[in-house]
């Protein structure tokens, strides 16, 4: 139980961080250059505050590490562009869905015996997930808008996976952070006009240090705790959990399409990860 309640609260910080970005670059005055910037930059800082306090300021030394800051870069990244040109849904179906192709592949290539359930499971749940998601007037996206958001996808599926391998998750992610920052910094070459605005400096700054830092730490806690087809199927719930944050703060509408979908997922999550023990005959 106590997994599974770690497990929503990491899979509802990363629904936040969705909702915060989104509310960064469409309303927040700020470019997904410098978003990007910020989220890294305050997420390293409030981590080694938290590394420096939990295992001493000899500890914020970063850890050499190559894959894990490339791909959190190529996540940060992709992902901040991406919604430069993609509506929320399609980006999100298109993000969950290389996320899902990324991680099954990594637990066969890793020996995993993924069960028929789990596939099914996974199937029912990207169902409910492109129901909820794709847009009434369906017309084709972005070309590049869609590459960076699969490159986004392939970046958090790898980051996810190298999770499965973390001895000091804090530590980890503080590392990855810190080595990611002057990388993700080069995305600011390409950005014709840099905006920034408070609000957007504070939406940036509290997705980095809270719900992506933080966030993130939690989640690099409970991947060795989980089969990489489980992370896998339980992140499809994600996009919902930010749908429903829009019901409940947001006076979004709560619709029967709504309503089905989320049925769809969440029963597709549940069937794919939950394990039903029969009891044995007297």
């Amino acid at each position: 139980m106590r997994l599974f309640l770690l497990t929503v609260l990491a899979l509802v910080a990363l629904a936040a961080n969705s909702v915060l970005n989104r509310l960064a670059l469409t309303t927040g005055g700020i470019d997904p250059a410098s978003l990007a910037v910020i989220r890294v930059g305050a997420g390293a800082v409030s981590l080694m505050i938290l590394v420096a306090v939990q295992q001493g300021v000899q500890a914020i030394t970063p850890q050499r590490s190559f894959w894990g800051p490339a791909s959190l870069v190529a996540y940060m990244l992709g992902f901040s562009f991406a919604y430069v040109s993609l509506d929320t849904g399609v980006g999100a179906l298109i993000l969950f869905g290389v996320v899902q192709i990324t991680m099954f592949a990594g637990a066969l290539w890793m020996g995993e015996a993924v069960t028929a359930k789990r596939w099914i499971g996974a199937g029912i749940a990207f169902i409910g997930l492109v129901a909820l998601l794709w847009p009434a007037t369906a017309t084709a996206p972005d070309l590049l808008g869609s590459a960076l958001m699969a490159f986004a996808g392939l970046g958090w599926g790898l980051y996810s996976l190298l999770g499965k391998a973390s001895t000091n998750p804090v530590r980890n992610t503080m590392s990855n952070f810190i080595w990611a920052l002057p990388v993700t910094a080069l995305g600011l070459l390409v950005v014709q006009d840099i905006t920034l605005s408070p609000q957007g400096i504070a939406l940036a700054a509290l997705s980095g240090s809270v719900t992506s830092g933080m966030g993130y730490a939690l989640w690099y806690a409970l991947l060795p705790r989980l089969l990489p087809s489980v992370a896998a199927v339980s992140q499809l719930s994600v996009p919902v959990i930010a749908a429903l944050g829009g019901v409940i703060f947001v006076a979004e509408p709560m619709t029967a399409q709504f309503i089905a979908a989320c049925v769809l997922v969440l029963g597709g999550v549940a069937l794919s990860v939950v394990n039903v023990k029969r009891a044995s005959p007297d």
